[in-house]
């Protein structure tokens, strides 16, 4: 189990560290153009906030069990970044409709299953 949990947190911090590090780069106008016609634009600074919680997350994924210091603290990063992904469902349910939100849902219950592993290993890994 744990090399699967190791799996799929390296894919989402790989993923989250694109998605988040492309919204502090580009541009708010750019970010907001790449989207749909129906998507709903949120605010320049509040897109950056969720940039900047995004690349953290995906540092919290691998850097604390890599290193072997507070491995207790993926478990919080896996779960804050389900209520990131909570939070991009709902927008683009609003915006797109269910179809078009299924990959949030999917990264979302990924990272649910992280958080849910590592916090049901973390006893085991003071060992």
């Amino acid at each position: 189990m744990t090399y699967v949990l190791w799996i799929i947190q390296v894919l989402l911090a790989l993923l989250f560290l694109f998605a988040g590090g492309t919204k502090l780069v580009l541009p708010i106008e750019t970010l907001n153009s790449m989207g749909s016609p129906n998507a709903i634009h949120l605010p320049g600074p509040f897109i950056k906030f969720i940039g900047v919680c995004e690349v953290l997350g995906a540092i919290g994924l691998i850097l604390p069990g890599l290193l072997r210091i507070r491995p207790g603290l993926t478990p919080v990063a896996a779960a804050g970044l389900v209520i990131i992904m909570v939070g991009a469902t709902v927008v683009t349910i609003l915006g797109d409709g269910f179809a078009m939100a299924l990959p949030a849902v999917v990264i979302g219950l990924l990272a649910a299953f992280v958080a849910h592993g590592r916090w049901r290993l973390a006893p085991y890994q003071s060992r």
